[in-house]
């Protein structure tokens, strides 16, 4: 429905509408079009620096020793400080040893009062380092054995500007609002700055429970369903979250403070009706933000139909106020210290890629915080415009080329600045998804691989080449090249193109040159060219880059006016001159006598044999009525034959493609059966 109509309706219609549809259209802010929140959410990560490597390596062997299954936090928290007291317990399952000790990680400020394993006092603990503790047993555990550990411990959490910590516990008074509240923030190696845990990110807890026991005055925010309120003296209660989905370490969340409580809700397409909890700091907050949390409900039933059904949709979607600096996507309550279209589609898409489907290590950041910033390009196509969404990737990329060379592979995980790099883990990353969509160009397979992807690794955590299987099972063949080129690689590729029209025919140059050659020479991909005629109308044509310099001959008659690179930006490239060059017809090595090619026969069924092909090796392309590349097949003269029985029936151009660059073109038709 319209807007214009929308007027018309009688009031008590108007409120009977679901909330997504009563949300005026959005116009995007200049913000929203330049990445802030992907850059919100990188600057929350950079104010917690944090240490620069993970446990020790002997530390970490121990902790393997073990697979945790379930996390309590039973907790005491006050909105004005950040002292901590309280015990957490940790269900685990031994693995093929004997557990004669227990590992985990606690910062070492803390005072751990006791451990207590399977009913029985440990017999003592070594603490090494800033978080490593090694307790001792004093009665083993079997392998492939259940045990209980409940850790008691006190203390206050740190916090300043020192390498080694990462203000995983933060307490501050929001401005404007002047509401003080306590938060946590544990990614990427800071949850034991405030429970003790095992941070490894392939070991999710198959579940979760959050106790916080803090003044009346307040409410906390954590994950699952809030399951019960209990008062206790003192003027206390306790907020008793329950999950019962896999969670990681750094997901797992509270947030404290005297917030005032709006409930919204979703109703995707095949799922429940679901509850969005807002804890907002108090009502001068809610009036100020309340259109933007009111656009939720429509991302997430949008989101549900792009990747699949919301994950917790037995649970609850929500959002904890904070003076966090931008956003953190806690599994179901995402922690923001303010509401904008972009930063609230971006934290809502985490909890499909990032939180249900867990990057496997932090150099595949990418799988997180990629695809939650295509997220944003994705609520702009849908609820702004196409021409709102276009201008954010075309943000996204020149932040990517802003410089010549960075991989979204992350080789150093000790930098937390390197792992929540803007520039390639959330811009480059939305590239790399975007021509993902590029080069399946079939939208029906790429949220069928998104989905795919979700319903393979939900639950669990995945790595880049778990996403890469996905994909290539969708498109029928390796991808390697791909992810070699744009995962692992560096830089990007500038086209430079001359073209000139004769005979019938627009002759096309593509030279590609890359930003860096020593560590990437090639991108192989496809390319679009927009053809613009004089008469003002157009047609996109899409042409293989093989090789650093290609041609290509494609019959047209109309009289051409400019042409465009990839007018659509899907790529991540650099645009160098394109000219116009009268002398491209004879620079394209016969490309008059080899413009056409009989074939035969011609309907065909099952084969397509080239009647007068006698070059060495070719690449057969044959494209539908709409351009689209549906099959490719390299023939020679000693096989002058394309395998057409995939096709379906219809009309087919054929372009052959020589290592010359020369083009040569037929028509043919696959007959029904």
């Amino acid at each position: 429905m319209c807007l214009k109509f929308y007027r018309l309706l009688l009031s008590g219609l108007l409120l009977s509408l679901p909330l997504a549809a009563q949300i005026p259209a959005y116009r995007p802010t200049a913000a929203d079009l330049t990445g802030a929140a992907a850059d919100a959410c990188v600057q929350t990560h950079a104010r917690a620096a944090a240490r620069p490597a993970y446990a020790s390596l002997s530390h970490r062997q121990k902790m393997a020793r073990y697979d945790v299954k379930y996390y309590k936090l039973d907790l005491n928290l006050t909105n004005t400080a950040r002292t901590v007291s309280g015990a957490v317990t940790m269900r685990a399952r031994t693995n093929v040893q004997p557990l004669d000790s227990l590992a985990f990680e606690l910062y070492s400020t803390y005072t751990i009062d006791s451990v207590v394993v399977n009913g029985r006092r440990s017999l003592g603990f070594r603490r090494v380092g800033l978080g490593d503790v090694t307790v001792g047993l004093s009665q083993a555990v079997a392998s492939a054995t259940l045990f209980n550990a409940i850790i008691y411990y006190r203390g206050t959490a740190p916090n300043g500007n020192s390498a080694a910590i990462g203000n995983a516990l933060d307490t501050r008074v929001a401005p404007t609002y002047g509401v003080s509240t306590t938060w946590s923030l544990s990614e990427p190696y800071n949850a034991y700055e405030w429970w003790p845990c095992k941070q490894v990110l392939t070991d999710k807890a198959d579940s979760s429970d959050v106790w916080v026991s803090t003044a009346a005055a307040n409410k906390v925010g954590s994950n699952g369903v809030l399951v019960n309120t209990t008062s206790l003296p003192g003027g206390q209660v306790r907020y008793e979250w329950k999950s019962r989905h896999p969670i990681d370490y750094y997901l797992i969340s509270v947030a404290v403070g005297p917030y005032v409580e709006y409930v919204n809700y979703a109703s995707p397409a095949g799922g429940p009706r679901i509850p969005i909890v807002n804890y907002v700091y108090n009502q001068a907050a809610l009036n100020a933000f309340r259109t933007e949390i009111d656009r939720t409900p429509g991302f997430l039933e949008y989101f549900s139909e792009a990747a699949g059904l919301y994950p917790f949709a037995d649970e609850k979607y929500g959002h904890s106020m904070a003076p966090i600096g931008g956003g953190m996507e806690h599994q179901t309550m995402t922690t923001q210290d303010g509401f904008t279209f972009t930063l609230t589609a971006h934290e809502l898409f985490h909890q499909w890629f990032g939180d249900h489907v867990t990057c496997g290590a932090w150099e595949d950041i990418w799988l997180n915080e990629g695809f939650a910033s295509y997220g944003e390009y994705l609520s702009l196509n849908r609820f702004s415009t196409p021409a709102a969404a276009l201008s954010w990737m075309n943000q996204a990329h020149t932040s990517a080329m802003s410089q010549p060379g960075g991989s979204v592979f992350v080789s150093d995980t000790t930098s937390v600045g390197r792992i929540f790099s803007s520039r390639l883990s959330y811009k480059k990353g939305a590239a790399v998804v975007h021509m993902l969509r590029y080069l399946l160009n079939d939208d029906v397979k790429f949220f069928r691989a998104l989905r795919t992807y979700q319903n393979t690794y939900g639950g669990r955590t995945a790595r880049t080449r778990d996403l890469q299987r996905v994909f290539e099972a969708e498109v029928g063949r390796s991808l390697q090249y791909f992810f070699d080129q744009w995962f692992r690689g560096e830089g990007y590729p500038t086209f430079t193109v001359r073209w000139n029209q004769a005979n019938g025919l627009v002759y096309i140059q593509n030279t590609e040159t890359t930003s860096m050659p020593a560590v990437t020479p090639f991108f192989s991909t496809e390319v679009d060219y927009r053809l613009t005629f004089t008469d003002g109308s157009t047609r996109t044509i899409r042409l293989p880059q093989y090789q650093p310099v290609v041609s290509a001959a494609v019959a047209e008659s109309r009289a051409i006016s400019t042409i465009t690179v990839d007018p659509d930006q899907w790529l991540l490239n650099g645009t160098g001159p394109i000219t116009r060059d009268n002398g491209l017809v004879t620079g394209t090595r016969q490309g008059s006598r080899l413009a056409a090619i009989t074939v035969y026969p011609n309907p065909c069924r099952d084969q397509l044999r080239l009647a007068d092909f006698s070059g060495g090796l070719a690449t057969a392309e044959v494209t539908d009525a709409t351009g689209r590349v549906v099959l490719r097949q390299p023939v020679t003269a000693a096989a002058p034959v394309l395998y057409t029985a995939a096709l379906a029936p219809g009309i087919y151009r054929l372009r052959l493609v020589s290592k010359s660059g020369v083009v040569a073109q037929a028509r043919f038709v696959r007959a029904s059966e």
